[in-house]
């Protein structure tokens, strides 16, 4: 196969004064941010599904993208093929990590032992283009939402079978993730929620859900994977209501099964908005609640309402974003996937360079201003300050629980004297974030 690639060289950083298209402007990956190299804090991977699998087709409009791998060979050696330039492709951007669904790297077979074999054969292959480029696998996961069977859910399926065949699957690309190095596991529930109340018993399929997790997480030690089980929250599409709605949602559902220790979540920046909230707010109620664990980097368009998954190019609210972040120590385990596709008229081999070039650059950008604002600490300062009260006696009482709901209102009947309201100086805070992007 003559390489889809081959007129793209290496990218390289060239510095803010470049304009050269096929060049880093701000991802200088041996720079020292925050105490550890750029490369090492962002932790950048490019995706499998949206790169090299998905075709550009829409609701309105058949396959726009022409690659060598969609067609010519058997299944399997179009599947080879398309890890050989995926492969490529990494190496000449130079991210050190990718991320894959188990039907992204290899076809569905006839029957269930076909596609078990295909996927052990491909994880082979994938074994062998890891250890020749260096290039990581950040987390894996199953398509458990694509194939037919899965149309009413995979562990929420009315059908136990088929949430047998779903647990098949994800014992197989959990077994792979391991085998192949990969520092986390993804379980992203595609079509498990519903479309109609009227043919749903709503608490049964929760209860499947909070077992199948319980499983993922049993194997998990079994085979002695040390990496986090993450669980990505989104909304809607293509059901009307999914059961991981957002982080707070997930959080709910972990601690009623148990799980709350062992599973963390992957945020998506689509699927944030999506859900009616900010990238950053997501990030933040993970880190509150402790199950922050890794992110999906991408953007959706205002005037569409379903995920678009575009590339991020709005530097302040990406600098927000890590901002919340790294003050917390940035990512462990985790990292930054970009869950992103170029448009479906942006048909060239180039345009998935470009694409990720872009996206790479405003990351390091804003994590340069993250840093900025993290070692500044004006803002971190004012805030603590507003909550300043609940370091003293009355704010220690009322959280040590030493005072009850008498003891307050008996203090404020003694006291006798109204509390005059502070500003919360919301414009001031938004004017301090301006001047540092």
């Amino acid at each position: 196969m003559t390489s889809y690639f081959a007129d793209i060289p290496a990218i390289a950083y060239e510095g803010p004064e470049s304009r050269n298209p096929l060049a880093f402007r701000w991802y200088d990956k041996d720079r020292v941010v925050l105490g550890r190299r750029m490369e090492d804090q962002l932790r950048f991977a490019v995706c499998y599904w949206h790169n090299f699998c998905w075709g550009g087709g829409d609701p309105f409009g058949g396959n726009t993208f022409e690659r060598p791998w969609f067609q010519g060979a058997s299944p399997l050696q179009l599947a080879e093929q398309k890890a050989e330039s995926a492969f490529e492709f990494l190496s000449k951007l130079g991210v050190p990590y990718y991320c894959f669904h188990d039907r992204d790297v290899a076809p569905e077979g006839a029957t269930p032992r076909e596609s078990h074999a295909n996927f052990r054969h491909m994880v082979t292959q994938l074994a062998a283009h890891q250890a020749r480029t260096g290039v990581k696998l950040l987390w894996g996961t199953a398509n458990l939402f694509s194939h037919r069977r899965f149309m009413s859910g995979a562990a929420s399926n009315p059908d136990p079978e088929l949430f047998a065949m779903a647990a098949a699957q994800v014992r197989d690309a959990l077994d792979a993730t391991l085998e192949l190095g990969g520092e986390n596991y993804v379980l992203w529930g595609g079509r498990e929620g519903y479309e109609s109340l009227l043919n749903t018993d709503l608490a049964r399929e929760m209860d499947q859900l909070g077992r199948f997790l319980t499983l993922v997480v049993e194997h998990k030690h079994r085979i002695g994977f040390k990496g986090l089980i993450l669980i990505e929250p989104k909304p809607r599409e293509p059901s009307k209501h999914q059961y991981d709605f957002d982080t707070a949602t997930v959080y709910g559902f972990l601690k009623r099964y148990g799980l709350e220790k062992e599973v963390a979540v992957n945020i998506e920046a689509n699927h944030a908005t999506l859900s009616g909230h900010s990238f950053e707010h997501e990030i933040a109620t993970a880190q509150a609640l402790g199950i922050f664990g890794s992110i999906d980097m991408n953007r959706g368009d205002a005037q569409l309402g379903w995920d678009t998954d575009q590339f991020p190019n709005n530097i302040p609210e990406t600098a927000l974003a890590l901002y919340h972040i790294y003050k917390h120590g940035g990512f462990s385990s985790g990292g930054l996937n970009f869950d992103a596709k170029v448009r479906r008229q942006s048909i060239d081999a180039e345009d998935l360079f470009l694409a990720h070039i872009g996206g790479m650059d405003v990351c390091a950008r804003a994590l340069l201003i993250a840093e900025q604002m993290i070692k500044d600490g004006g803002l971190q300062a004012a805030v603590d300050q507003r909550y300043a009260g609940w370091n003293g006696d009355l704010g220690q009482g009322i959280l040590g629980g030493k005072l009850s709901l008498a003891d307050l209102a008996d203090r404020v009947l003694e006291g006798n004297r109204d509390v005059a309201p502070v500003s919360g100086r919301q414009e001031w805070y938004e004017n301090l974030l301006n001047r540092f992007c």
